[in-house]
Order: C-alpha cells, then structure tokens, then sequence
C-alpha cells in the first residue's frame, strides 16, 4: 500500500515550483516519476546556488529519474512521444501555448495514449484577460487576496515561505490521483488543469465566506482575532505563539498563567466576542507580561496549564525538537557526488510506514542513458 503508485509512469516537463512539488508528491506515493531537462541547464531551479543541484532544486526533486530531451528538436519531440505512448501521466507548468507550438496537442496525445492523464499547471488558466500574463508565487499572492489577509498596510513587506507554488502543486496531484481513479473504473485518460490563481482563492475559503455572507472584508488581524492567536516576545528576545480559540478553560488557564485575574472580570474580555473586539488591547496587555521572561520559561508555564502554545522556531531548532525526532521527519541519504543530503519525508505514513525508499533528487540527465536503452529512444 505505501507504494500505491508503483505501476505508475510519470513524465514530467515541470520547473521551479508547482510541477516539481506534484510531480515529488507522486514519487513518495511509488510512482516513477521521469523528469525531462534541457541539456543547456535543465530545470533552472538548479541553479539558484551558481551550481547545478541547489538545495532549491533538491528539496522538491526527490525520488525522480532525470533525461535530457531538447524537445525544440525532432528527435527530441520523437523521444518524449515515445516516453508519452507508454506513460500513465503527463505532468507539465508551461504557459498557454507552448505545448501546441511543440506538436503536443490533446488530440495528439490522445491518438498515441488514449488512456493519458495529461495535467497541465499554468498561472491563470487557458482563457481570460491574464492567460498569457508570466505568474510566479508573489502574482499569485496579490491577486487572490492572500496578501491582503497576511501584510501590514502601513508597513508592507513580503516575507515568509512560498504558497501559492506549492498550493497549487498539491491541488495539481489530487486532480492526478482522481483522474488516475477514474481511469481504473472506465479506462478513459484525462485533461487536468490547474492554476496558480484559482489554488490560492481556494486555499483561504473563509476570507470569502466572511464577505458574501456577513459583508466583512477580511484584515490580517481578522482571523487572528476571532481564533485568539497571539506571538509575544520575551525577556531573550525569542517568541512564544498562543492560540485560545474561543474554549473558555483556555483562556482562565491563560489568565492564570500571566497572573493576572483581574482580566476574568474585565468588561473588556468577558466574552470570546470581546476579546476578539479588543484584541489589540489584549495583545498589548500580554505582551508587556510576557517580556518579563524567558521563551522556554513562558512555554513551560503555558504547558503546565495545557494552554495550546509554542515556542517559534528556528529552521535549525525545529530540526532538534524532540517531538520532530522521534516521528523521525527528516532523512538523510549520501548522493555520489554532493555527499549527505537531508530531507523531509513525506508527512503521511500508510498503515504505520513512510513509503519507498527515499532517493536524493538526481543531477541533470543521471538516467538519460538507462532510460534511452530501456525505451529504446533514438
């Protein structure tokens, strides 16, 4: 069972972001995944350390094989519809138009592999005013209002890791898997599209439900107060988080474990509904207390109290989390030529396992010979 997609081909012509991650995803469930590159550089995620196998590229490559194809070229064309007319999927992030101008359009595909789940990955879609527009992770952010729930108006800067991306390369893998269900019951291929500015609205429906049926625009602090989620620094400049929700034993313990009752009976916050009114007040007040002491002691006494807190990690830190640990999150995996690489294992396990052997992602055109033999390419 951890290896659901063993009998799965994937061919991959993805880059940077939202095909790798689908594609990756695949992989752990025990596809194989194909990975075509362009000889001049392959997949330019590669590149981002001056090398050819970045940490960027090996973080979301994993588990895949790698052949070197110039589809601008016939033989290269001939090549990967050899590779098509055998696979199970075919996995892609270019722009509107690319596919077509290569000859690989889905009357195409289908004539040589009825059975084909093609999922294509663009920015905006196939049609609209913005389809031919270039999207990366911070156009995606903007204009599905993500943005607008997570940056300060009065002081905008961006921060923090990439969604949109990788949102819209987990919403790109379950269409692949319901298509690939479907395919077993009627036998039938499949056109899966996914876009980066569909994912994002849709992976913060609530902001939406807030406005069409309440007519409240959300803020970045709207969501925060209505579920009493606070981050206070303390005495050693380090921050602990706290999120109350609105269960009332979480906010006595709270109170208590600030020291100070007088706030049980305060006008101000006797109700979920008031504290979410004066959250700002609220923060302001905690936070002053909080400063008077260290992260690890302000997180002991949240525990003590079983008040839902943590410390904020470091990337570093969160690597030495005894909790991390024993669940065993990371691997580590020696690569031939850029030594101890490591992971992140995928976060499901089936029936207690972790899935397939992990393989570092592969340097550019690794396989090309193997694969070149195994499917008898020109």
């Amino acid at each position: 069972m951890n290896n659901a997609l063993d009998s799965i081909l994937v061919i991959e012509l993805g880059t940077v972001l939202t095909a790798p991650l689908a594609g990756m995803m695949l992989a752990d469930l025990g596809a194989r995944v194909i990975k075509v590159e362009h000889p001049s550089g392959g997949d330019p995620f590669r590149r981002h350390a001056g090398k050819l196998y970045s940490p960027h590229f090996s973080s979301y490559n994993r588990n895949k094989e790698s052949i070197q194809l110039d589809l601008q070229s016939d033989s290269g064309k001939a090549d990967l519809l050899t590779l098509l007319a055998r696979a199970d999927v075919l996995l892609e992030n270019y722009r509107p138009g690319v596919m077509a101008r290569l000859g690989l359009t889905e009357a195409a595909l289908k004539e040589i592999n009825p059975g084909l789940v093609w999922c294509s990955i663009t920015g905006f879609g196939t049609e609209g005013p913005y389809r031919d527009r270039p999207c990366y992770d911070a156009v995606a952010l903007g204009l599905s209002g993500l943005d607008s729930l997570m940056l300060d108006p009065e002081q905008p800067a961006m921060t923090g890791p990439t969604i949109s991306d990788n949102v819209t390369g987990m919403y790109a893998s379950y269409g692949i898997l319901g298509a690939l269900m479907r395919r077993g019951c009627t036998g039938e291929g499949a056109r899966v599209e996914v876009n980066m500015l569909e994912a994002s609205i849709a992976f913060s429906p609530e902001g939406f439900a807030q406005y069409t049926r309440l007519g409240i625009c959300p803020m970045p602090h709207t969501r925060v107060a209505i579920s009493q989620s606070y981050a206070f620094p303390c005495a050693d400049g380090r921050l602990v988080t706290v999120h109350l929700s609105s269960v009332e034993k979480f906010w006595q313990a709270f109170v208590a474990v600030i020291e100070r009752p007088d706030l049980l009976i305060d006008e101000r916050f006797l109700t979920p509904g008031l504290r979410t009114s004066n959250y700002s007040l609220l923060n302001e007040v905690a936070a002053q207390i909080f400063r008077t002491g260290t992260r690890d002691e302000w997180c002991e006494r949240l525990a003590q109290h079983d008040v839902p807190a943590a410390p904020v990690y470091t990337v570093p830190e969160v690597m030495e989390d005894p909790q991390v640990k024993q669940a065993g999150t990371f691997y580590e995996v020696v690569h031939p030529e850029h030594g101890k690489m490591v992971g992140i294992h995928r976060p499901v396990t089936i029936d207690g396992a972790r899935g397939p052997t992990t393989r570092a992602a592969p340097v550019l055109g690794e396989h090309s010979a193997a694969i070149r033999a195994e499917f008898k390419l020109g």
